[in-house]
């Protein structure tokens, strides 16, 4: 069985494989990664496309369901990574660094720490990265992410009101420009189209391509264009009832829907 699982609780996707199918979503999962051995929780069952594409060798090799044991570890490994947040907060105010502590975790081995943070450009850490070796004897990753990648460690509830969308199911961030906002008809505001992390809302890449099919053969807003009443101006288009206002040189305005 195939499976992608999201690596601990802030860590990539990555996808899986084994041999029980009783497997479900949400189910946490012991595997093989990164040299070591690791916790995910699984996100998604049965990737045929992904299947077909990959051969079964170049997928990660779950062990065994977590138990109540590994699950007490887990939960154990979550109580530390706070505590070595506060360590890290104390160590980039000792070396003046201008960073951000966002998340930390440790893998399920406890071999590793990552840290995740961001900053303004590039960071000199080597002799901060020196220092957190000596404080917790472990291999140390530093890993500087952007604010997309901010909000999606952290969670929580976009304009919409629903989870956030690089929470829910997207496993990638996708450019995302303001002409996808204006072909969608939205107003340009920046506080109507940024999600929580400041930037442009995912959701306007991934649904670009359902508005565009939806208004092919639609006039643009503020085109002109010849109807059975003359010549106007195209005031609003409503690309899901194919229904167009128009602003005839008169003054009248009309309605026309497109097949």
């Amino acid at each position: 069985m195939n499976l992608l699982v999201r690596l601990r609780d802030f860590g990539p996707h990555i996808y899986c494989f084994y041999e029980d199918s009783t497997l479900k979503k949400k189910d946490y999962v012991i595997l093989e990664y990164d040299r070591g051995i690791d916790y995910g929780q699984l996100i998604s069952v049965s990737l045929q496309a992904y299947a077909q594409a990959h051969p079964r060798e170049s997928l990660r090799r779950i062990l065994r369901v977590a138990n109540e044991s590994d699950i007490k570890q887990i939960e154990e490994n979550r109580q530390k990574a706070k505590e070595a947040k506060g360590i890290f907060i104390k160590k980039i105010n000792e070396h003046n660094l201008v960073m951000k502590m966002v998340e930390a975790e440790y893998s399920f081995d406890k071999k590793k720490v990552i840290f995740y943070f961001t900053a303004e450009g590039r960071i000199d850490f080597r002799q901060l990265l020196k220092d957190l070796a000596k404080v917790f004897k472990v291999r140390i990753e530093l890993r500087q992410i952007g604010v997309r990648d901010e909000a999606k460690l952290r969670g929580g509830l976009g304009p919409c009101g629903r989870e956030l969308c690089c929470v829910r199911f997207l496993n990638d961030f996708e450019p995302v420009t303001i002409k996808m906002a204006k072909d969608e008809g939205l107003s340009l505001n920046p506080t109507k189209i940024s999600g929580l992390c400041g930037r442009l809302m995912c959701c306007l890449a991934y649904e670009y391509d359902t508005y565009k099919a939806l208004g092919k053969g639609l006039p643009r807003e503020g085109e002109r264009i010849h109807t059975h009443q003359g010549r106007g101006k195209v005031i609003g288009v409503n690309v899901f009832t194919r229904k167009v206002q128009v602003e005839l040189e008169d003054g009248n305005q009309i309605e026309i829907e497109y097949k």
